[in-house]
Formats: structure tokens, C-alpha cells, sequence
């Protein structure tokens, strides 16, 4: 078993057991049905990449309570970062304005809209105030190989 995987299950147990702050308040139902407060998740600095200042987010699914489909919380924070999707995925956005930069054009949504981006999009996320979005990925280990 590899460190990764290790960690993961010590912070799975510690979570269920309350002995660590969870990020965001989940309900899981005994049938598999799950809720989540998405306004109440708190986002975590994404490192993956240097340039990604004012960039936040966090997963509030794990891979156990939905292998196929990823989904999670993303901020900006008056920022912009080239990335290239290796999964499709969808945006809706919360609040604020995100923008999806591609060929030079700029495709943007603003509170209530939605956004799907292809697999294999070489894009830049941006926004030019703040924006909170939810992101829907397809398949589930969107962060795999980063």
C-alpha cells in the first residue's frame, strides 16, 4: 500500500470518528444517498500548480462514496491558471463570475450558470473578481497523475 493511500484512510477514520474538523457538513444516507451544505464547505489552497495563487478547493466526495463521478468545491480569487483537463467536467457556479479561457475565446458564467468543458480541453480558469463554483468530473480521479 502506498503513503497516499495510507494517509487517506488514517484521515477517512479520523473524520468518522470526529477527531478531525471536516472541511463541510455531509449527510450520508444508509441507501448511499449523500447531502452536502455546498455553501458551507471550506476550500483548501491547490498547490498542484505554482502559478495557482487565489486558487482553492476541495473534493467533498471521496473516491469509496462515488468512484465514477468526482465532484467538489472550487474558488478564485481574482486569479487565472492554464490547465488541461484529462476527464470532462462540469461548472456551476455558485458565486461571482468564472470564465473558461480556450483558443483565445472566453466563455463565461456567471451565479446560477453552467459551464461543460470536454476532456482534453487545454484551457485557463479565470475569474476577474472572486468566483465559487461546483465542479462535477467524470471519471472520479480527476486529480490522478497530476
Amino acid at each position: 500500500m502506498d503513503t497516499d493511500r495510507l494517509i487517506e484512510i488514517i484521515k477517512k477514520v479520523l473524520i468518522e470518528e470526529g477527531l478531525e474538523k471536516k472541511s463541510h457538513i455531509k449527510q450520508v444516507d444508509k441507501s448511499g444517498i449523500i447531502a452536502i451544505k455546498a455553501q458551507e464547505v471550506k476550500c483548501e489552497k491547490f498547490t498542484a500548480q505554482n502559478e495557482s495563487d487565489g486558487v482553492y478547493l476541495t473534493d467533498v466526495l471521496s473516491l469509496e462514496e462515488s468512484p465514477r463521478l468526482g465532484c467538489g468545491v472550487m474558488e478564485l480569487d481574482n486569479t487565472s491558471f492554464g490547465w488541461t483537463l484529462t476527464y470532462d467536467e462540469i461548472d456551476y457556479v455558485i458565486d461571482g463570475t468564472l470564465e473558461i479561457i480556450v483558443d483565445g475565446n472566453t466563455i463565461t458564467a456567471n451565479k446560477g450558470e453552467v459551464i461543460y468543458i470536454p476532456k482534453n480541453s487545454t484551457i485557463r480558469f479565470s475569474s476577474p473578481n472572486k468566483a465559487r463554483f461546483l465542479y462535477v468530473t467524470y471519471p472520479a480521479n480527476w486529480s490522478e497523475g497530476l
